[in-house]
């Protein structure tokens, strides 16, 4: 998929826990694992804008757009 979630990086930045995000953001571990794995189909600019507070960053900062290879990426 070409949109990359960077969401790891910035709880390394910020030296917090998957747990401690999914509780401050408002959703369960679970759903935090499938968006920052990538495996989520979508997500809620209110969940999106809950993860930019609570990791004091910009959209841009969790997800980003990479072109998939031309051999079928």
């Amino acid at each position: 998929m070409p949109i990359v979630v960077d969401i790891d990086v910035m709880l390394a930045r910020r030296k917090m826990s998957v747990g401690e995000l999914a509780d401050r953001v408002g959703i369960t571990p679970a759903n935090l694992a499938v968006l920052k794995n990538g495996r989520a189909k979508a997500v809620r600019f209110a969940t999106l804008a809950a993860l930019c507070e609570v990791l004091n960053c910009q959209p841009g900062d969790l997800l980003r757009w990479e072109a998939e290879d031309a051999e079928g990426g």
